[in-house]
């Protein structure tokens, strides 16, 4: 009998070796590294980020820029111009979190980097610029500075004014960011009554509900707040609006400036009363951010326990105002809307918040209304928030990619559930001159329960 060889002994197959802790100031520091490892470097990502789309450079895809964290955090590639460049470019739309088949978190990693890396500048004497600090910060996270700049801009929409100023070139004479602030600017309709304490329920009442205001959207979409609250008491809710509350911090925190998001959190959760069903949202930027707020607490302030669970708390009970009416059953609208219309996935509601189907859902409720499909409809229009203010050449490239798309479906209204998406959409079809109208989904609602007999 012949003798069998033995089989040789194969080698024992070892984790790689734990990252050294990054070095104090380095921008990876706090960030659990695990996340990093989470990226298996498949590069699905890459078909669904909108910057790698444009460009090309696996630098500016996910799975380039966590290459480029994850080494700075090692220590093994400094924190150049350059690396910084491809990070900042990011728009932090999340579509790769949809595309990855390992769930990498990615939001956790480069939201936190990019505070650390706002920090390291400040520390290293580097200052706030003027448009962040007087706009950016100044004036966007609160209403009402907000309300009293925009009155000169409703008054010149009213007289004319500003297209003579567009025709005669005085725009021109403008700072870039200022610029791209005036052709972002939406028609601006009259502001209406302010919102009381309380809107009662319409018929029998099934939920109490706080709605969420917030700061752009309050100032430049308040009749969209309107409808979303008529829609509310359409559905039987009691709707309150706490006076108190403020911006979500989406803006301070998605442009690296962690404490002051983090104190608007706090004041946020203060304000909102604790007996109701649930806090309403109908900006998705704001409704991702709000969510978010127990987790950006355990980046920014990790010893603080009791902070993470209060926050948490508040996160729970956050709804986007299609995902709640979704899950409590609509009453069905009767009223006929007569109009073609197709849906713009807002990256931080289809991405970060996972929804997609109930706003779909919610439209075709609608007598009258027909839905088209649209083409790459969850790719990034570039609004992300002030992404479109200070990255005007990318921001407009995927502008341009998106109405395309719109454009192809021959609808005569595209639908929109991000205040952001709206001032970039309407902007971008104001420069082909369409005439195709951009509105909330709860303002097509809105109207089908006015119209009902």
């Amino acid at each position: 009998m012949t003798a069998v060889a033995p089989l040789p002994e194969l080698p024992v197959l070892k984790s790689p070796p734990a990252a050294k802790s990054p070095t104090p100031g380095n921008p990876g520091e706090g960030i659990d590294y695990e996340k990093f490892l989470d990226c298996v470097h498949c590069g699905l990502c890459t078909a669904a980020c909108p910057t790698y789309l444009e460009t090309g450079n696996e630098n500016d895809s996910p799975r380039g820029r966590i290459y480029l964290m994850r080494a700075v955090t090692d220590g093994r590639l400094d924190l150049t111009e350059k690396v910084s460049r491809h990070l900042e470019l990011c728009l932090d739309c999340r579509s790769c979190e949809t595309a990855c088949p390992s769930g990498v978190q990615y939001g956790r990693l480069i939201e936190p980097f990019r505070v650390n890396m706002q920090n390291l500048e400040r520390a290293g004497g580097q200052g706030v610029g003027w448009f962040e600090r007087f706009i950016l910060y100044g004036m966007f996270p609160y209403a009402d500075r907000l309300r009293l700049a925009l009155f000169p801009a409703r008054l010149m929409q009213q007289l004319g004014l500003d297209r003579l100023a567009d025709r005669l070139g005085i725009t021109r004479l403008l700072p870039q960011k200022l610029q791209r602030m005036q052709n972002l600017l939406p028609p601006l309709q009259p502001r209406g009554p302010q919102l009381p304490d309380l809107l009662p329920a319409i018929g029998p009442r099934r939920a109490r509900v706080a709605l969420f205001t917030g700061c752009v959207a309050d100032a430049m979409f308040h009749h969209v707040h309107w409808a979303t609250a008529r829609v509310l008491q359409r559905n039987g809710c009691d709707v309150v609006i706490p006076k108190t509350q403020g911006c979500c911090g989406a803006i301070h925190y998605h442009s690296g400036a962690g404490t002051p998001a983090l104190h608007m959190a706090e004041a946020n959760a203060e304000a909102f009363p604790k007996d109701v069903d649930a806090v309403i949202v109908n900006v998705a930027g704001c409704g991702a951010m709000l969510k978010d707020y127990g987790h950006m607490a355990e980046e920014l302030s990790p010893g603080r326990e009791d902070l993470h669970t209060r926050l948490d708390a508040f996160s729970h009970k956050v709804k986007d105002v299609s995902e709640f009416l979704a899950a409590l059953g609509p009453v069905k609208p009767t009223g006929e809307v007569k109009l073609t219309a197709t849906y713009h996935d807002a990256c931080h509601l289809a991405h970060a918040q996972k929804i997609r189907a109930q706003p779909r859902q919610l439209l075709e409720m609608i007598p009258g209304l027909t839905l088209v499909p649209l083409a790459e409809s969850d790719i990034c229009c570039g609004a992300a928030g002030s992404y479109n203010l200070t990255e005007g050449e990318m921001a407009d490239r995927l502008g341009e990619r998106k109405i395309r798309n719109i454009l192809a479906t021959g609808a005569q209204a595209v639908v929109s559930g991000n205040a952001g998406c709206t001032l970039q959409l309407i902007s971008t079809l104001r420069k082909h001159n369409a005439a195709v109208e951009v509105l909330h989904p709860m303002e097509l609602l809105d109207r089908s329960y006015s119209a009902t007999p």
